[in-house]
């Protein structure tokens, strides 16, 4: 309880407990990362004795029932019907992801402060790419602390302390975007990993040492939308992967072809299992030799274990991610092309012709981030309580 108790001040004080408060999304068009790191950042903080909540809008694809079997409290905003661009709020609309709010960000504001009304909030934490210095100004009263989870750089904000854990990320392209007094945490040593990367960070690395690729995990991340996984399975049945390879597929629980690819899992001929909703993905990243994988948080995860990885960039709001980690040979990246399943063959093919290019990549990836970086953050919330 040490960490909680020095952002407490005093410690104790009866049966006072710290409150965090979390505002973020998950959809099919959004993905899952945001509220996955900040579910992250909330076990961390409940296991040092804070509350942590969860405010969330009810887009298809939420992941509402998840936060709550983690132990958090949720409160769930309503979808509004389609928005028309009249509909969007003079703050929000110079927006690029506007739409992404599922409402205007006054309306959202409204329904927040309702919430934020019954809890007293020690933090807010607002990890949204629809959300901006209007909505967190308007929040400010009605918390104690604000911090914004970013990682575009791409809007002003109003915040205690801001987290982006990009890698190559300068914290100087938050100056003009930021309030001076804001603490600026920028790289991967900030990165929101669960304990469990670490804990099997030692064993994934050393066993790389052999460099064979005798199992390849693909994830998409926890949507895939388009049915990406589809299209590389077919390019894989053109690949001259080992006979004694195997093949993982990892889907999230909301991800809209999961049939289709079960479907062409069978006619692999490779041993090929498709998992959802699971448990232990660091466990099935330390005990794979090569990743096909999105360029979104799972990327982190990723180089923590070492785990070479052909990284498809997925928007091009990840074009960041990829490049840099493609600059220090962390990645073999590719971009999103018609003929998906050429270039996912041309991929594999490199590393299959010349295995031993997987311990170096992986030795790469590794040198990325040690897995510790929500310590680091609450450690900065607890500092930032010293001022």
């Amino acid at each position: 309880m040490v960490l909680i108790s020095l952002l407490m001040g005093a410690g104790r004080v009866g049966d006072y407990v710290m409150k965090v408060v979390f505002r973020c999304d998950a959809s099919i068009q959004i993905g899952t990362g945001h509220v996955m790191r900040c579910l992250t950042l909330a076990d961390a903080l409940a296991e040092q004795g804070a509350e942590c909540y969860f405010i969330c809008r009810e887009h298809e694809g939420h992941l509402l029932e998840i936060i709550r079997k983690r132990g958090h409290q949720t409160y769930s905003l309503p979808l509004k019907g389609d928005m028309k661009a009249t509909d969007t709020d003079k703050d929000s609309i110079r927006l690029a992801h506007a739409d992404w709010l599922g409402a205007t960000q006054q309306e959202d504001v409204k329904l927040c402060i309702e919430l934020l009304q019954q809890v007293e909030a020690e933090w807010l934490i607002v990890d949204h790419y629809a959300i901006d210095i209007s909505w967190e100004k308007a929040l400010r009263p009605y918390c104690k602390r604000l911090m914004v989870i970013d990682d575009l750089a791409d809007r002003h904000h109003d915040s205690d302390i801001l987290l982006d854990q990009t890698y190559g990320r300068n914290k100087e392209e938050y100056f003009d975007l930021t309030p001076k007094n804001c603490h600026i945490l920028c790289g991967t040593q900030y990165a929101l990993l669960r304990p469990e990367f670490v804990q099997w960070r030692g064993y994934s690395l050393k066993r790389r040492h052999e460099g064979k690729l005798k199992h390849l995990l693909i994830n998409l991340g926890g949507v895939d939308k388009h049915n990406i996984t589809t299209q590389i399975l077919r390019g894989l049945q053109k690949s001259s992967l080992p006979e004694c390879c195997k093949i993982t597929v990892i889907m999230g629980s909301t991800a809209p072809w999961i049939k289709s690819v079960e479907d062409q899992a069978k006619s692999m001929p490779w041993e090929t299992e498709v998992k959802t909703a699971v448990s232990n993905m660091a466990e099935l990243m330390a005990n794979s030799d090569l990743a096909i994988g999105a360029a979104g948080s799972t990327s982190w995860e990723r180089c923590c274990l070492g785990l070479p990885t052909v990284m498809l960039i997925l928007a091009d709001n990840q074009q960041t991610i990829a490049s840099n980690l493609e600059k220090v040979n962390a990645v073999y990246a590719i971009n999103i092309e018609p003929d998906l399943e050429s270039v996912i063959l041309k991929a594999v093919t490199y590393f299959t012709k010349a295995q031993e290019l997987l311990k170096e990549m992986s030795l790469n990836a590794a040198y990325i981030l040690d897995g510790c970086g929500s310590i680091l953050v609450i450690e900065k919330m607890v500092d930032h309580y010293e001022y």
